[in-house]
């Protein structure tokens, strides 16, 4: 076993192809885009109503689920994929978009509440707590005035699109970290960035403290 005991990663957002570059499926994209490097290829399970891949990372099997229940039904797909496997839930890493984080930035929270996603909320719903691990993948603030629907369901800019890239690998390698090092220390690494982007502020009430 991993040093966190991780054993299954779940990216969120919608499926079909017109869902698939949109900000809220930034956490299937980092999901695929980590498989993709592994080699691991994803199979539709009706059984979960979910594409799942399978594969050994460091003598370790490793599962990764993208649910296909859309996002406000996720927790379903999650509950019947670790009823199944007899997976508890601090085997669990949830890799969600972000809204409260610039694009681009990364932050790991070991729990938590909702905070309004969707996603999380039927995660938490079906699993009846809020203790498992999520990688949160920064997507950007709606515009003033704009629809937070609307905003999420949208595509990233030009530029944003130029840069989706790296931040893919970027939050691959944050994957494989947690898999091979000490949670606490990948945190502490990850989450630096943004408490250094908010350091003239106090910590107490801020979203992106650690």
């Amino acid at each position: 076993m991993n040093k966190a005991g991780f054993q299954v990663f779940i990216g969120l957002g919608n499926p079909g192809v017109q869902y698939r570059d949109t900000r809220h499926n930034i956490g299937e994209r980092v999901l695929k885009f980590f498989a993709s490097e592994m080699g691991w290829q994803f199979k539709y399970e009706k059984e979960f109503v979910a594409e799942v891949a399978v594969g050994n990372y460091q003598g370790n099997k490793i599962y990764l689920l993208f649910p296909h229940t859309y996002m406000n039904e996720s927790g379903q797909s999650v509950r019947r994929f670790l009823d199944y496997f007899k997976i508890p839930k601090e085997g669990l890493v949830c890799i969600q978009d972000d809204v409260s984080l610039p694009f681009g930035a990364l932050r790991i929270r070991k729990a938590g509440g909702s905070g309004g996603h969707n996603g999380l909320g039927s995660i938490e719903a079906h699993l009846g707590t809020q203790d498992y691990v999520r990688l949160k993948v920064g997507v950007g603030a709606q515009e003033k005035g704009r629809n937070l629907a609307d905003h999420v369901l949208g595509r990233f800019t030009a530029e944003e699109s130029q840069e989706t890239p790296a931040l893919l690998k970027k939050g691959s390698e944050v994957l494989k970290r947690l898999l091979s090092e000490d949670i606490q220390k990948v945190m502490n690494d990850v989450n630096k960035i943004i408490k250094q982007s908010n350091k003239d502020l106090p910590c107490e009430g801020q979203e992106n403290c650690q």
